[in-house]
């Protein structure tokens, strides 16, 4: 019988830059250190006033210290399971942390963006993860072909203008 648990390891795994891991390890010591403290204390502060059935301050501060604890579990499942990947080389083969240009064939609206990792996307600063319907098309692709990318709108095609 094969030993497929390489196979379910790989499956498991979070592709990130070096970049993107580093950013989510300081999130995580700004949580630990900085944040999931302060609002402890606002818990602390709110249950010495008093009935806590009533007591908005108390409510909000536990709300607040179950997403800070609910996103540190989560950057902590991420960090133990990255896979840190470097950047891809090429300057004509789009790949993790590639810089292309793309404009779509109908409209022309022309997108510089930056492919990053699975965590790492982030749509106002242009960085689209890999694993995204554009990010996963445009992998592999070089200057001047055409990506159609199927999307909740429908289909956009665009070309590839640029990879750096």
């Amino acid at each position: 019988m094969p030993n497929n648990n390489n196979q379910n390891d790989n499956k498991n795994k979070v592709q990130l830059t070096k970049e993107g891991f580093q950013e989510l390890q300081e999130e995580l010591t700004e949580l630990v250190e900085e944040k999931l403290p302060k609002v402890v204390k606002r818990i602390a502060v709110a249950r010495d006033k008093g009935d806590l059935s009533e007591n908005t301050e108390y409510q909000n501060a536990k709300e607040d210290k179950e997403i800070i604890d609910a996103r540190i579990s989560e950057i902590e499942e991420v960090l133990k399971r990255a896979e840190v990947v470097s950047k891809t080389r090429s300057k004509t083969q789009i790949g993790l942390g590639s810089e292309v240009v793309i404009t779509s064939v109908d409209k022309g609206n022309k997108m510089k963006i930056t492919l990053v990792g699975e965590f790492e996307g982030d749509v106002d600063e242009g960085k689209i993860s890999v694993v995204s319907p554009i990010g996963r098309a445009l992998l592999g692709k070089k200057q001047g072909d055409e990506v159609a990318v199927e999307a909740p709108m429908g289909e956009t095609v665009y070309v590839v203008k640029s990879v750096k």
